[in-house]
C-alpha cells in the first residue's frame, strides 16, 4: 500500500522510528566516530527526542478528528525549534574564519554555573566549535541535514492528520457514494 493511504497510527508511528533511527545514528558518530557534539547539536537532538516522544504517543493514541492536529502541533512545534537551532548553525558554520565567534565552555558546565534561560541564550549565540564542519554527506554538514529532517517529519506529520480515514475506514464510504 502507497505511504499516502497509510493511517495516522502508522504514520506517526513511522515518524517515532525516524527519530529515533536518526538519534541513533547521533549516538552512533558520537561514540564510533568520536563526533564530538556541540551545544548546537545537542539542542537539536532534544527536538528530535520531543518529536519522537509526540509521534510515539500521537501514534499509540491514534485519536479521531480535531485530536490529531494537537499531536501534530507539537510534532511541529518540535520540529520548528529545530529549524531555528539548525539554521543558526548553519549560519555559524557559513562565517567566514575571522568572524566566527571565540569558543565557549561546554553545555554541561553552563547547566552547572548558569541558570536555565541564560544557558539557552548563550548556547543560542553559538560559540567556535559550533561553527566546525567536521562530517559531511552529499556535500551538507549534520546540521543541514538536520534541517532537512525537521521539515520533512513536519509535512510527515501534517500528512498523517490531513489524511481522514485509514484505508479501512474509506473503503466503506466510497462504495456509499453514488
Amino acid at each position: 500500500m502507497a505511504p499516502w493511504h497509510w493511517s495516522y497510527r502508522t504514520l506517526f508511528l513511522i515518524g517515532f522510528l525516524i527519530c529515533i533511527a536518526l538519534l541513533g545514528y547521533a549516538l552512533y558518530a558520537e561514540v564510533h566516530l568520536g563526533l564530538v557534539p556541540c551545544p548546537l547539536c545537542i539542542f537539536q537532538r532534544v527536538a528530535f527526542v520531543w518529536m519522537a516522544l509526540w509521534f510515539l504517543i500521537g501514534g499509540l493514541h491514534a485519536p479521531g478528528g480535531r485530536g490529531r492536529w494537537a499531536y501534530v502541533a507539537l510534532v511541529v512545534l518540535g520540529a520548528l525549534a529545530g529549524i531555528g537551532v539548525a539554521a543558526r548553525q548553519l549560519w555559524l558554520q557559513s562565517l567566514p574564519p575571522e568572524l566566527v565567534p571565540a569558543c565557549g565552555p561546554g553545555l554541561d558546565y553552563m547547566l552547572k554555573a548558569f541558570p536555565l534561560g541564560q544557558v539557552i541564550t548563550l548556547v543560542l549565540r553559538g560559540s567556535g566549535d559550533c561553527a566546525v564542519v567536521n562530517w559531511r554527506f552529499l556535500g551538507l554538514s549534520m546540521a543541514g541535514w538536520t534541517l532537512i529532517w525537521y521539515v520533512l517529519l513536519s509535512a510527515f506529520a501534517i500528512h498523517g492528520a490531513l489524511h481522514p480515514f485509514s484505508p479501512r475506514q474509506a473503503a466503506p464510504m466510497r462504495r456509499a457514494q453514488p
